[in-house]
């Protein structure tokens, strides 16, 4: 479930939950406690990274992107972080902060067609 994650890696997801953005904290409102029907973790280490949220069982992740996802460089990063991920054949999904703020009916819509019903 972790993927050789380091415990370094533990300890920072842990002060990253203590820290959450708005984003998160609006997202997490809505996945969390199986809303879903299905177990999300937050701010989870995964094998080299810590992802904003990940269900095992689907073998998904969510992203939130802020800002600073926006530049090259970080584009280019994600997009290697994405790759590696998905050698485990994990899928990874992104949503930027305004999604979440204003169409969150939306991203839950996007998130439910990875549940089966």
């Amino acid at each position: 479930m972790h993927y050789g994650a380091t415990p370094f890696l533990f300890e920072r997801a842990k002060q990253l939950r203590e820290n959450e953005t708005r984003a998160e904290k609006l997202l997490w409102g809505r996945i969390s406690n199986k809303q879903l029907g299905v177990k999300f973790r937050r701010q989870h280490p995964l094998h080299r990274f810590i992802v904003d949220f990940y269900c095992h069982e689907l073998k998904l992740v969510i992203e939130v992107d802020g800002e600073i996802h926006f530049s090259k460089e970080n584009q280019e990063y994600d997009q290697m972080r994405t790759e590696l991920i998905a050698e485990f054949d994990i899928t990874v999904i992104r949503f930027r902060n305004e999604e979440i703020y204003y169409a969150i009916e939306n991203v839950i819509n996007q998130i439910n067609k990875f549940i089966p019903h």
